[in-house]
């Protein structure tokens, strides 16, 4: 899934094309999921880091993408445009986060002494 589009230049060795990129990068998507009163108010969320500064996230309270930093306002403002990807993040809280909480519930919740 390529998040930015489709690629406009073609793909050549970093060396060619990208000499200053030549160091390590870290690039993380968290998924999170904050329950209250069990499933009764839940909240999704969906960080995206890169070199350890949270850039972007998805918040299912917000029901869009929000910029934290410069470099995430071109991935917020393209995925906002994006229908289909606005409910389909939306719909993660039934799908993922009370789904889960239903499968993990034994091991979680009912396990606390």
């Amino acid at each position: 899934w390529w998040w930015g589009g489709a690629p406009t230049v073609p793909p050549c060795p970093p060396m060619t094309c990208c000499p200053a990129q030549t160091g390590f990068f870290q690039e993380m998507d968290k998924g999170e999921c904050q329950y209250l009163n069990g499933t009764k108010q839940v909240k999704y969320l969906m960080k995206y880091i890169y070199n350890r500064e949270q850039t972007v996230h998805f918040d299912s309270d917000v029901g869009h993408f929000v910029a934290d930093t410069p470099l995430g306002e071109p991935d917020a403002k393209y995925w906002n445009s994006l229908p289909e990807e606005l409910e389909y993040r939306r719909a993660e809280v039934d799908r993922f986060c009370r789904h889960n909480y239903g499968v993990n519930r034994p091991f979680t919740v009912e396990r606390r002494g």
